[in-house]
């Protein structure tokens, strides 16, 4: 089996600070006030005691995420033993719980002479530059999905935060969806799909992921603020539930100035899915009302990511993971490869 490894770069780089919507780098705390000190005043931060509250956030985000891996880990085997499912079909991907027009798509990208602009006559246009809609699965699976979720967040299992934005939601492969559900979603439908989408982006090399979902409600998380995936290629699909307003926006790469990005808006419809390049600048609006879960994967290809870590911009530093890591391949070890399950 394939060895997937971290760049070190994750003890240090990209730690949001929910109070100033800033994500940031910190490796001191003299060279953190110097690459910072004027951003953070322009955003209120003014008090010494301001700034003594924003290194003691920061070192326990370094701390949670040098604990993580393990704890992760642990969660995911207690888990295993203490829950039972609800809906335990939803475990297993079927072509029934896929949309008609995404099998439709996908097809397509299988047959012989497939390109972009074949398969642009099935998705018809896109939601904003190089983002892509179309419809990923059946009402009755988000609903037996979403009713499985919400009989997980009512037992006793312990329970992830998705990632450093998002605090409410699920991660995927702590629950047991990775083996049967996202993998083979990836391999079998995504895959083929980004490889013409995405040549640039690694499309036709994604060979691992990270996939969670996340839940916007009032008086909990209701917005998602400015950023990029740690992804090459991110599909984000709306499972439901009774919502209002909420659109997503998507910008510029994240190589180009807000200053100089005019952000599209994008309305997330139920049941469909919004495929976007992971470096691509984007976030959520707020719902007004309701509640909303999305569906997030974060598809990764060690091809693409091996020589420059998209996070910290350097050559990857890399460091032992367990699962899929953060998607990065060692040139020591053999290769990932392209080949799809069967």
């Amino acid at each position: 089996m394939q060895k997937f490894y971290s760049c070190i770069c994750y003890y240090t780089d990209n730690i949001f600070l929910e109070d100033y919507k800033l994500h940031v780098r910190f490796t001191s705390e003299e060279l953190f006030r110097k690459d910072y000190q004027n951003t953070l005043r322009s955003l209120g931060c003014i008090t010494e005691a301001q700034f003594n509250n924003i290194f003691q956030k920061i070192y326990a985000e370094v701390e949670r995420r040098k604990n993580l891996e393990l704890q992760s880990s642990e969660r995911k085997e207690a888990i295993k033993a203490v829950y039972k499912p609800l809906h335990q079909h939803v475990y297993n991907l079927q072509e029934s719980f896929l949309a008609p027009k995404f099998l439709q798509i996908i097809k397509y990208c299988h047959s012989d002479g497939a390109n972009k602009e074949g398969l642009m006559d099935l998705i018809h246009s896109e939601a904003a530059p190089r983002v892509y809609r179309f419809p990923v699965f059946t009402k009755d699976f988000c609903r037996d999905f979403v009713e499985e979720l919400e009989h997980f967040e009512k037992s006793e299992a312990p329970k992830g935060r998705p990632n450093t934005m998002n605090n409410y939601g699920i991660l995927l492969n702590e629950l047991g969806f990775d083996e049967g559900l996202v993998t083979p979603l990836r391999e079998l439908y995504l895959r083929p799909l980004c490889a013409l989408l995405y040549p640039d982006c690694g499309g036709q090399w994604l060979d691992s992921h990270k996939a969670f979902v996340v839940k916007y409600a009032m008086h909990e998380d209701v917005d998602l603020s400015y950023h990029y995936d740690n992804a090459e290629v991110t599909l984000n699909v709306s499972l439901g539930e009774d919502f209002t307003e909420g659109n997503l926006y998507f910008g510029d790469m994240k190589e180009v100035p807000l200053s100089e990005t005019e952000c599209v808006e994008v309305e997330h419809r139920v049941m469909e899915g919004l495929l976007h390049r992971g470096q691509q600048m984007h976030g959520a609006l707020p719902i007004t009302s309701g509640e909303r879960r999305n569906l997030i994967v974060w598809m990764r290809a060690s091809h693409q990511r091996r020589s420059l870590c998209p996070m910290c911009g350097r050559t990857p530093c890399l460091q032992p993971s367990l699962g899929f890591g953060d998607g990065f391949t060692s040139e020591d070890d053999p290769p990932a490869g392209t080949c799809t399950l069967t």
